[in-house]
């Protein structure tokens, strides 16, 4: 990737609505060889979709709660049968594998306290961790979706 694919992935990440003609003009490309570019980072995976950012809170999803989970078994089926359960948990916005004394640590998003209730009995039942804690945002400070790309001299891992 180059210093243009890298301009183009910046300028996408803040609004993939941007047609080819005015992505083409920003990066110094005519729109055929813009349009090429994009085209090969999606193939290659760099741009995996494109998708509109929707308001939590203005479609009423007011809760968002962060989930410390230990698991009580490290085997193959538990941590598949975790990995299942997450997938199909609507309000399961991320989900990572950490480092420390933690071993998962969700962020779910949900309508209030009463509904996020209803998905941690749910996630227990299925999953049967060892320790859950739940911390509750009291406010979203900052929220990006833009990744820092690394300046075109540095070698990205593939």
């Amino acid at each position: 990737m180059d210093r243009t694919d890298r301009k183009l992935l910046a300028l996408l990440q803040e609004d993939c609505t941007l047609s080819i003609a005015q992505l083409a003009e920003q990066v110094g490309l005519s729109a055929t060889p813009c349009w090429k570019r994009i085209q090969r980072l999606e193939t290659e995976g760099i741009i995996e979709r494109r998708v509109a950012l929707v308001n939590p809170e203005l479609v009423g999803l007011g809760l968002t709660v962060f989930v410390a989970i230990e698991a009580g078994d490290h085997s193959p089926e538990w941590l598949e049968r975790f990995a299942t359960a997450v997938a199909t948990m609507p309000e399961v916005m991320e989900a990572h594998r950490m480092a420390g004394d933690v071993d998962y640590m969700l962020r779910v998003v949900t309508t209030d306290l009463r509904s996020y209730d209803a998905f941690y009995k749910r996630l227990i039942t299925a999953v049967g961790p060892k320790n859950v804690s739940s911390r509750m945002s009291m406010e979203r400070v900052k929220a990006t979706t833009a990744l820092p790309l690394p300046p075109a001299e540095m070698k990205t891992a593939r």
